[in-house]
């Protein structure tokens, strides 16, 4: 795998998927059985992924059983939870306890563990030893919004290898330098994303959005980039990306990523059910037969054109899914599927943010 690729499995059976796309990764090339192979998830707080803030579980057995298939055994599951929570209680209510008992895997507190100093460009920071120490990092964001950076993802995943005390300060600096700086003193190895379902507006859940996705990729800045595409944004909207580009930690060019997109599983005929804004928005549309990524993608697009205030301007029919292929129709659509609406976005499934372009700019009055 090169730091240009970023591979993108669909899907709606983690550990299979995440398998599959290791597997296709060749990821094992690059490791060595006597590696110190630790994985980082996003348990910011204690609650379950379903609710849309934290790493998904079965992601992480998949890693562990592809691991142990390549005779990788030396292998930990590092975090440290946001200051108002505490690890333990995270490890244990998003079911990282059940999965340390059943692989003899050791669960290890950052919250706890010892700091070591760093400086990058003159700023000095601390991280915790342990993150340092690894010989394989493998960083296991969740692709979510965030209410101070607008999006969070593999760069910000980070800041749970810092101690509470950095954390606090962090928030005091504005986020954004800190996070590019840390992702330069803490290198990743592979980034595995839980796209699966982050939340909408929050990073810490509870309005998840359904995008049954799992992307990797070694660069994180290209990661970002691209991720932070499909709820809407732009990587200049996010400043920690182009600053971490600019620290030399990776490239943000996604005119030069090569892409590859693979499909296990994606279930068509949703009955939606979202969760309040989710749900608000979802009124807009006229769906049938659509997958789960489309539509997500769709839902984070007119939360993008809700906070721009120009939503309410958007008056002709959205249309969205395979129950809409070969027909003609007044309105516009969402997807390869609707090929037939007066003017539609292409893409299978299109990103939030070619959505957003799409509907700014289509023969309606969004203005």
């Amino acid at each position: 795998m090169k730091p240009d690729e970023i591979h993108v499995i669909y899907g709606t059976k983690p550990v299979s998927m995440v398998k599959d796309l290791l597997e296709r990764m060749k990821a094992a090339d690059n490791m060595d059985q006597g590696m110190k192979i630790a994985l980082k998830p996003n348990l910011v707080v204690a609650k379950p992924s379903q609710e849309g803030a934290t790493t998904t579980p079965a992601i992480v057995e998949g890693i562990i059983q592809y691991l142990f298939e390549h005779n990788m055994k030396n292998i930990s599951i590092i975090e440290g939870s946001w200051v108002g929570d505490q690890t333990a209680r995270a490890f244990k209510i998003c079911g990282y306890e059940e999965i340390s008992r059943k692989y003899n895997i050791p669960l290890v507190d950052l919250q706890r563990d010892d700091v070591q100093p760093v400086s990058v460009q003159g700023e000095s920071l601390k991280v915790c030893k342990k993150a340092l120490e690894a010989d394989y990092l493998i960083n296991l964001p969740v692709l979510k919004a965030h209410c101070q950076t607008l999006f969070t993802c593999a760069l910000k995943n980070l800041k749970g290898c810092i101690p509470n005390s950095e954390k606090r300060r962090y928030h005091s600096m504005g986020l954004h330098k800190p996070i590019s700086c840390l992702a330069k003193a803490l290198k990743v190895d592979l980034n595995i994303v839980d796209a699966l379902n982050g939340d909408l507006t929050f990073e810490e859940g509870g309005n998840p959005v359904r995008m049954d996705r799992i992307i990797a990729g070694q660069d994180p800045v290209l990661i970002d980039t691209y991720c932070c595409s499909l709820i809407g944004y732009t990587k200049k909207e996010i400043p920690y990306i182009p600053l971490a580009e600019q620290l030399g930690v990776g490239s943000g060019d996604l005119t030069r990523a090569h892409i590859a997109e693979y499909c296990e599983e994606l279930k068509t005929g949703l009955t939606f059910q979202p969760s309040r804004k989710a749900a608000r928005l979802a009124e807009k549309v006229k769906s049938s037969d659509a997958c789960s990524a489309c539509f997500g993608g769709l839902i984070h697009a007119l939360n993008r054109l809700e906070e721009n205030g120009r939503l309410r301007n958007l008056k002709e029919p959205i249309y969205i899914g395979q129950g809409f292929k070969s027909k003609s129709m007044s309105g516009l659509g969402i997807g390869s599927c609707t090929s037939g609406c007066s003017s539609y976005v292409k893409g299978c499934p299109p990103s939030a943010l070619d959505i957003v372009q799409f509907l700014e700019t289509a023969n309606s009055p969004v203005k």
